[in-house]
């Protein structure tokens, strides 16, 4: 008995394992999808059109003031008081920040009082030396010493009235960053200063585009939350594109007299075409590959099929074509994912043309 229960065992073990490994290999088999190339592939289509497309633009982006400083302070000391607050407008050289000046003043007394005595040995001196009564070189070295303070004198001067922190330009306070009893150190940006007098707003325009913006032409841009238009003029086209192959431009304009435009807000400018595009109209969403060898899928009895095109014009999220399909053709335009040639498709038809 021992004997066959130990050929037994073993062979009920592998049993066993074989009978879940099979249970296990049917279970996976069912989890896996397979795919039915004859099923039809739900799609998203249009009936291409002819027609004519309005050929203009739209481009949007920030408005930015022109200046916008962080005035800082350019010599250590105590805030002892802030002539200005956040929202109140300034004009160039206007007191914003009083640093303390006891120290400075203490110092400068003493220098001139040191200097007042200097040039009364001096006086002495010059008297003493034409008679001969002593050396020159008694008179040349009060002279560098007089010259020396006068030097401290001056810097102390100077260092009195940089601690009086002034407004560079005339503009708007935008921000406040310091408050009595803070410590002014060399760098330190105390007051933000906005001068909304002249903005700037900046758009990311694409290559084919720039035609549209020469330097110095006239555009006008609107501010949909003001809804009111500026003419504006672009000062700047961008050497250098981002990887998108899009160009910053830069277009400036006065502000109203109530600096009704605000940093921050959005612009928008549109521009048009010399004249409207005409012709077969398709979504660019129906393209597949690139506009080097563009094509599309032609829904023909219930089946994809792959078609060359070939491209007049793109405008915006839509193309002029020139050849490969005709009106009246259905156009895969999405779910494009599944689709090969030969694939049955069911199309639903989407609004855009």
């Amino acid at each position: 008995m021992k004997k066959i229960l130990i050929y037994i065992i073993p062979l009920a073990l592998i049993a066993i394992v074989a009978v879940r490994l099979v249970l296990n290999k049917k279970a996976a088999e069912e989890r896996v999808y397979v795919y039915d190339k004859d099923q039809a592939v739900p799609v998203f289509a249009v009936k291409v059109t002819e027609g004519h497309l309005d050929n203009r633009r739209s481009f949007s982006g920030v408005i930015e003031p022109i200046r916008e400083g962080k005035i800082s302070a350019e010599v250590q000391g105590k805030v002892t008081s802030i002539a200005v607050e956040v929202g109140q407008r300034v004009g160039a050289n206007q007191l914003l920040v009083q640093q303390d000046v006891a120290l400075l003043q203490l110092q400068l007394k003493a220098a001139e009082v040191q200097k007042g005595g200097l040039e009364a040995d001096l006086k002495r001196y010059r008297v003493l030396v034409e008679n001969e009564a002593i050396q020159g070189i008694q008179l040349e070295k009060t002279e560098l010493a007089l010259a020396g303070l006068e030097v401290q004198i001056a810097t102390l001067k100077e260092q009195l009235a940089k601690s009086s922190i002034k407004a560079p330009f005339s503009g708007i306070v935008t921000a406040k960053m310091t408050e009595v009893g803070d410590f002014a150190a060399p760098g330190k940006p105390l007051i933000q200063v906005t001068d909304l007098s002249r903005v700037k707003l900046t758009i990311q325009v694409p290559e084919n585009d720039l035609g549209f913006f020469q330097n110095g032409s006239a555009q006008l841009v609107k501010i949909a939350s003001l809804s009111t238009e500026f003419p504006a003029r672009v000062s700047l086209v961008g050497s250098r594109g981002s990887v998108g192959n899009n160009f910053p431009v830069e277009l400036t304009f006065e502000n109203t007299a109530n600096l009704s435009v605000k940093a921050g807000m959005f612009g928008e400018v549109l521009v048009k075409g010399e004249a409207n595009s005409e012709g077969v109209i398709l979504p660019a969403s129906a393209l597949v590959g690139s506009d080097l060898d563009p094509k599309v899928y032609v829904i023909q009895e219930g089946k994809a099929k792959l078609q060359s095109i070939a491209i007049a014009q793109r405008i915006g999220d839509h193309l002029i074509l020139k050849s490969g399909v005709k009106s009246g053709d259905l156009v895969i335009t999405g779910g494009l994912v599944n689709v090969f040639e030969g694939a049955n498709v069911e199309p639903n038809f989407s609004s855009e043309r």
